[in-house]
């Protein structure tokens, strides 16, 4: 995978704390877990055994995915960014909705960052790629499953 994802600097610390808990704290404990099994007699109708192997499936899965996502990482700091009051990956986007007037605040994450309740869009999502370019003032038409929603972008911030 040559492709750099991008990834806040924030989203890189929460990888790297991951990876750090998988490798200290998770893994020696599922190799304990699978001694204390085997400590028990007979494998093959071992319960406890058969779960720990398959947890640690789990944990060197997800390391091996992480330590990826980490290396592949193109990490952009939202601070640094000089791009003249123009949505791009990083800025937090102040929106009214045209109809409604509900106002709402994300930031444009990574895949791996995004999370709604906080506020933390996908760079992929639909909404994402409406805000892409734009400035305050713009009116972003995004493609919802209930129709066309259009979005008043009061302020962008690169925070």
């Amino acid at each position: 995978m040559s492709a750099k994802t991008p990834l806040t600097v924030k989203g890189a610390e929460l990888l790297r704390a991951e990876l750090h808990e998988l490798k200290t704290v998770q893994r020696p404990w599922v190799i304990g877990a699978i001694a204390e099994a085997r400590a028990h007699g007979d494998l093959s109708e071992n319960a406890e055994y058969a779960a720990a192997k398959e947890r640690q499936s789990f944990i060197e899965g997800r390391i091996a995915e992480v330590e990826s996502k980490v290396s592949n990482a193109q990490i952009i700091d939202p601070a640094t960014i000089d791009a003249d009051g123009r949505c791009v990956f990083g800025a937090t986007i102040k929106l009214e909705e045209v109809d409604g007037g509900a106002q709402v605040t994300y930031q444009i994450v990574g895949d791996d960052e995004a999370d709604i309740k906080l506020g933390k869009i996908s760079i992929s999502s639909p909404i994402a790629r409406a805000l892409i370019g734009k400035y305050a003032g713009d009116i972003a038409e995004v493609q919802a499953p209930g129709g066309v929603r259009e979005y008043e972008i009061l302020d962008v911030q690169y925070i």
